[in-house]
């Protein structure tokens, strides 16, 4: 499942995000890249043990948990801390698979990653290239989506950024082990979800129906899920 989530962060924000990103100082991108990745990763990121990047990480999870369609496509049980990064001229991320596996730093946690995240930080018109390809059964994707927004798709998808070639594309990126490992199951319970809140909004939260689905909803939450 591949899905695009609007306003994650109001324009006010993603503008201190970048002022604060424009005072911080950068480094190669390649510091948490993987053996493969770092062989086709040409970028700079906020170093992820600056206070820079853990003070705007929080709020990215603060932003995070406040949208309920985020939480309702991903079912997030563990989010690795938000990464930084930012593009140049000439600089791009070749095709690659991410990790399976991250430990999160200065603890002992391992997050498998289910799911990977790019909120993007600037504008489409900021910069020429720069597009999010993501490859999945129904071809390449390609995503480029207005500040604040974000895109949410399986890890096990095979991505690359395009080499931008004006301006400057920054982001943030991250993962998420999900309660629910498999992709399918989490798709038909994303569907559920959402079918269930529409029908609420049309038929009001007392429905007898409403009220049925939504307990089916969450004992099939219960069968599937590792919390």
């Amino acid at each position: 499942m591949l899905i695009c989530i609007p306003d994650v962060l109001a324009k006010q924000q993603v503008a201190h995000f970048r002022d604060v990103m424009s005072q911080s100082p950068w480094e190669d991108g390649r510091a948490t890249a993987g053996v493969q990745s770092s062989q086709v990763k040409n970028n700079l990121q906020l170093p992820q043990d600056s206070a820079a990047a853990r003070d705007l990480g929080d709020m990215v999870l603060d932003a995070l948990a406040a949208s309920p369609l985020f939480v309702s496509a991903a079912l997030p049980h563990r989010i690795f801390p938000p990464l930084f990064n930012r593009y140049g001229v000439g600089q791009s991320f070749g095709l690659h698979v991410d990790n399976a596996i991250r430990g999160v730093p200065r603890t002992p946690l391992r997050i498998r990653t289910d799911l990977s995240v790019t909120l993007f930080l600037s504008d489409p018109e900021e910069y020429e290239g720069g597009e999010l390809v993501i490859e999945d059964h129904f071809g390449a994707q390609e995503i480029k989506l207005p500040a604040g927004h974000l895109v949410l798709y399986p890890s096990t998808s095979l991505h690359l950024v395009r080499e931008v070639t004006q301006g400057e594309r920054v982001a943030s990126f991250f993962w998420l082990q999900s309660m629910i490992r498999d992709n399918m199951v989490r798709s038909l319970l994303f569907d559920l979800d959402q079918t269930i809140q529409s029908l609420t909004a049309r038929l009001g939260a007392g429905d007898e129906a409403c009220v049925r689905l939504t307990g089916v909803y969450h004992n099939l939450i219960r069968t599937w899920a590792e919390a």
